[in-house]
């Protein structure tokens, strides 16, 4: 018996939704955002600019691609996002100095500011999941392990 009947044999695959990983995962996703929606409104932010900020507030002046890296997006779903971010006076992009063809994304004023504001949305998220502190960061942890070890598989 080859190794993937044997792993099939034991996990007992079906093709029912509520047995699929990536449906529950998905779900869940989705639920989360749902939990975020809020506070994301309040701030105007829609979920991936909040995560884009969340890049931001960390290290602020970074190139199109290093967010996209943090973000797992590439550039053609990102830029217009940050399109609109700049619309919106949140953020502004500059070609690099060194390398033209590198955008420098920073944030402005406006952007700064909201990082103030920003720290309701994980804890509505943290109070709608029912989960303890240390439930979420072992879940967290436990997905951090699981994305790192399906790039590894999948290239």
């Amino acid at each position: 018996m080859d190794k993937e009947q044997e792993m099939a044999d034991d996990v007992k695959l079906s093709l029912k939704l509520d047995d699929q990983l990536c449906f529950a995962l998905y779900s869940a996703a989705s639920a989360l955002k749902k939990a975020y929606r809020p506070a994301l409104d309040t701030l105007g932010l829609t979920y991936p600019q909040y995560l884009v900020m969340m890049v931001l507030w960390e290290r602020d002046g970074q190139r199109v691609s290093e967010i996209g890296d943090k973000l797992f997006l590439d550039s053609a779903t990102l830029t217009p996002l940050l399109k609109r971010m700049e619309g919106q006076g949140l953020i502004s992009r500059k070609r690099a100095e060194d390398d033209e063809r590198q955008v420098i994304v920073s944030l402005t004023k406006q952007g700064m500011e909201l990082e103030a504001q920003a720290g309701a949305a994980p804890v509505a998220a943290f109070q709608a999941s029912g989960c303890t502190p240390d439930e979420l960061i072992a879940l967290r942890d436990r997905l951090k392990e699981l994305r790192t070890d399906l790039i590894a598989a999948t290239g």
